[in-house]
């Protein structure tokens, strides 16, 4: 079993800091004026990191879903026009679109792409960002309707007219003329207990946010032994933030710069946000550092200081080449095939990565395909 990379899109916008200014956030950020630091996440500075993820030998790229960043669909597949090889992990919330329609949307997306189409079901964990799409579920309920919003697209793909009679959906004939060839693979993360048997029963991949090595065993067992339940196979991914430069010492001296913007207030305030968030996964990501910055070293190489102020992914590999590695071959070994990874900048840590962890991990026998060799995109600033 060799290890799959994935990088992310910032498609609500990049910067050199963790301090929460997304090009569409709601905050008092004068749009004539923008501010010093903040990429906008225009499609030509999306394709230069699409371009670089490709060259750099990932394999796909993650887009973020939500009411502050771009449209996942649609920006992946005018990026498709920009690259060969890469493939696209597209999130959506399956409450705010008819499951038929997506499993049509999947359809052309693959003949449009040639097949580079992967899956990230997101089914919400906050009510509030929900309501902002329209949606009045609470938690346990949206996760039932992706139980079945599942089965409906699954059902639709067979080629033959559909029927399907649920709570949420009721389904006479759906069809997708065309199923799309190969059939997307399904990424899902949900840590709740209403979200395990959604992922046993439908995920390919069930993903994690980054949590310390014994804990990320424990969901593996979990979600395991669930599917398992349902005769089924399930395999996993980890989404993580890294930072690895030359030596471990740079490595840390960057992390450390990245919380220079943070003040105590601000801190306090976004702990208190994200407190209130239904999600889970959020709450467990909140308990690794308690809303102090002291102790951010969770676990060795595991940096927690993103998730002072970020939602969502709140932990960094961060180290050496050598030690980002170590800490990959770590998670590997527990049953970790996908690791999908991020940085600030996203283009900047892109090249750091892929020039210096990619070609570790190559020599370490745990990639199936090795970058080709030569020159990358050069960057002309931000290292």
């Amino acid at each position: 079993m060799t290890v799959h990379l994935h990088w992310f899109l910032p498609t609500g916008g990049d910067g050199r800091t963790l301090v929460d200014r997304h090009a569409y956030a709601a905050n008092p950020v004068d749009r004539a004026r923008p501010v010093s630091g903040v990429r906008a996440p225009d499609i030509e500075y999306l394709a230069q990191i699409a371009k670089a993820a490709e060259q750099l030998g990932f394999e796909a790229v993650l887009t973020p879903t939500g009411t502050w960043c771009e449209d996942a669909w649609l920006t992946t597949v005018a990026l498709a026009q920009h690259t060969e090889r890469l493939k696209f992990l597209v999130a959506f919330r399956p409450g705010v679109i008819s499951p038929t329609l997506a499993a049509q949307m999947a359809a052309t997306y693959q003949r449009i792409t040639r097949g580079r189409l992967l899956l990230n079901v997101v089914t919400g964990g906050d009510s509030t960002e929900q309501r902002r799409f329209g949606d009045q579920l609470g938690h346990d309920q949206r996760y039932a309707r992706t139980d079945e919003f599942l089965s409906v697209v699954r059902g639709v793909w067979g080629g033959q007219p559909y029927d399907f009679d649920g709570a949420h959906y009721q389904v006479e004939g759906g069809l997708t003329a065309l199923p799309p060839d190969p059939l997307p693979e399904i990424f899902f993360g949900g840590s709740s207990a209403a979200a395990g048997p959604v992922a046993a029963r439908h995920a390919d991949v069930y993903l994690t946010w980054g949590e310390p090595p014994a804990q990320v065993k424990e969901k593996i067992d979990w979600i395991h032994s669930l599917a398992e339940r349902e005769g089924r196979t399930v395999r996993f991914g980890v989404r993580l933030h890294t930072i690895s430069r030359d030596s471990s010492a740079e490595a840390w001296r960057t992390a450390g710069r990245l919380l220079d913007d943070l003040d105590p207030g601000s801190i306090a305030a976004a702990q208190a946000a994200l407190g209130r968030s239904e999600s889970v996964g959020q709450q467990r990501m909140l308990a690794l550092h308690g809303g102090s910055s002291d102790r951010l070293e969770i676990s060795p190489n595991l940096w927690a200081g993103v998730g002072l102020v970020r939602g969502g992914a709140g932990t960094a590999l961060v180290g050496s080449h050598a030690e980002v590695a170590d800490r990959i071959e770590e998670y590997h070994a527990l049953g970790i095939e996908h690791f999908v990874l991020s940085g600030y900048p996203h283009l900047e840590e892109a090249y750091w990565f892929g020039e210096g962890v990619i070609p570790e991990l190559a020599v370490r026998g745990l990639l199936s395909r090795v970058p080709a060799s030569g020159a990358p995109i050069l960057v002309a600033s931000g290292r």
